[in-house]
């Protein structure tokens, strides 16, 4: 249960420039992650900045970012995340609903290749323990290019922290259908 209200576009004419960018940013719909954000204008402006080009303006392929995405909102226990990727941005990038619940125990997979398992153990790593140790990042790093390593971490931290101000204010699902 939410433990803030949800911030509606109709009662708050004074951020309609910065909704009307939020749902143009997010392709047409104002979802509650934005409409708790936006009890601080600056944060929901700068967050939506922050996560579009974590998402949108990297050297990395949609399918590992859904994976990476997924697999932290399973191990952070997020509902709201893993309802906002799956199936529909799942999909689209290339990720099956077999592989969106093999994320959940992936080792005993046999859906990932062999650096999407490195980004899978990197992904466990950071947000389990927060520490790396060197056999993780040496397998990851044999995979990617120093921006794209950096891209990765920062994906990765992005959605732990966008995992734990969720759970930490309680965030509501996304009413179904919308």
């Amino acid at each position: 249960m939410a433990r803030i209200s949800l911030v509606e576009e109709t009662d708050h004419p004074e951020l309609a420039e910065l909704i009307k960018r939020i749902v143009a940013g997010r392709r047409g719909g104002l979802i509650n992650v934005y409409k708790l954000l936006l009890h601080s204008p600056p944060l929901a402006e700068t967050w939506l900045e922050h996560v579009n080009a974590v998402r949108w303006k990297t050297q990395l392929e949609g399918r590992l970012r859904e994976i990476v995405i997924i697999r932290i909102a399973i191990l952070n226990r997020i509902d709201y995340v893993i309802q906002q990727h799956v199936p529909a941005l799942a999909l689209a990038d290339g990720v099956s609903l077999q592989e969106c619940e093999a994320l959940r125990d992936w080792q005993a997979s046999n859906f990932f290749n062999e650096k999407e398992r490195a980004v899978l153990a990197y992904t466990d790593a950071i947000t389990r323990d927060v520490a790396v140790p060197d056999a993780v990042f040496a397998r990851v790093s044999g995979h990617f290019n120093e921006r794209e390593l950096v891209e990765l971490t920062v994906l990765i931290g992005t959605y732990n922290m966008h995992n734990r101000v969720m759970l930490a204010l309680g965030i509501d699902l996304e009413e179904q259908g919308r």
